[in-house]
């Protein structure tokens, strides 16, 4: 047999087996799917997820708990979380217990210690449903809750009305106190504040956590760029309405130095009670 017709019949036998395995695969990944898809598609009883567990505690309902917490019960039906409350026989384990735990050792020891998850005082109560906070709870830059320095109700409303204390998305300022309560140095007034506050610390700042030093939301000078933008007018020279931008080449060696606010230029981020362009 020549070289050529060895190449060739080596060559058919390739082709036919890299056939065979294709269609194999595309079998394999089918019955994949079909499967995945039965299982997602199934029916489920019960909650996806689990309730805290309380040793030798058996679940009593809602309803069990209005008799010493009408306050909270009362109220509950304004919060976010009111919306994953099941109704009738279907509430035990889906309601006040989803978060708290089973509650017959509570109610028979007449709110005695320990017989109930207090979640204030353990955030991984919240992390059962909430996983992409948890995972923002462990960047290098957050606030102090797995530390148990602070708590998810000390900014959030789990009972009543808005999730954020404060009010609703309308209502920014409001949501900005809630920061004001521990942030006391930024909270003004300042004689020319940065507009940035008014549309609420969230917008440079991500509460959780960040892979940014003060959990910034962007890093360095391309924070202050995200409204500040860009905008060539003249040859040398990138501006932003009204303002220099990094135009000049005295800008550009400033900001390489630092970022807009550690650079000499804009220190006082948040106001300033003489400059307006936030100096001092």
């Amino acid at each position: 047999m020549s070289q050529r017709v060895f190449s060739q019949f080596t060559a058919s036998l390739r082709r036919g087996f890299q056939s065979k395995r294709t269609k194999l695969f595309w079998i394999s990944g089918c019955g994949a799917a079909v499967a995945l898809a039965l299982v997602s598609c199934g029916t489920l009883t019960h909650p996806i997820m689990a309730p805290p567990s309380i040793p030798g505690a058996t679940f009593v309902g809602s309803s069990a708990c209005a008799d010493c917490h009408e306050d909270i019960t009362r109220d509950f039906k304004t919060a976010g979380h009111s919306r994953l409350q099941a109704k009738g026989k279907n509430a035990e384990g889906a309601g006040c217990e989803s978060c708290h735990g089973p509650g017959s050792l509570h109610v028979s020891s007449g709110g005695g210690a320990r017989t109930i998850v207090n979640p204030r005082k353990d955030p991984e109560t919240c992390f059962q449903c909430h996983l992409e906070i948890r995972a923002k709870f462990s960047l290098p830059y957050r606030h102090a809750v797995m530390e148990g320095r602070l708590g998810c109700a000390d900014c959030h409303n789990p009972h009543k009305g808005s999730m954020t204390k404060g009010g609703g998305a309308t209502n920014v300022m409001d949501v900005n106190d809630v920061c004001y309560q521990c942030h006391t140095a930024q909270r003004g007034p300042f004689v020319f504040a940065h507009e940035a506050t008014r549309e609420g610390c969230v917008t440079c700042h991500d509460p959780h956590g960040s892979v940014n030093q003060k959990m910034l939301v962007a890093r360095n000078q391309m924070l202050c760029l995200k409204c500040h933008f860009q905008q060539q007018n003249v040859s040398g020279q990138v501006t932003a309405p009204g303002q220099l931008m990094i135009g000049s080449v005295n800008h550009q060696r400033l900001v390489t130095q630092g970022t807009c606010w550690s650079a000499g230029c804009h220190e006082a981020v948040h106001g300033s009670q003489v400059n307006s362009h936030l100096r001092y």
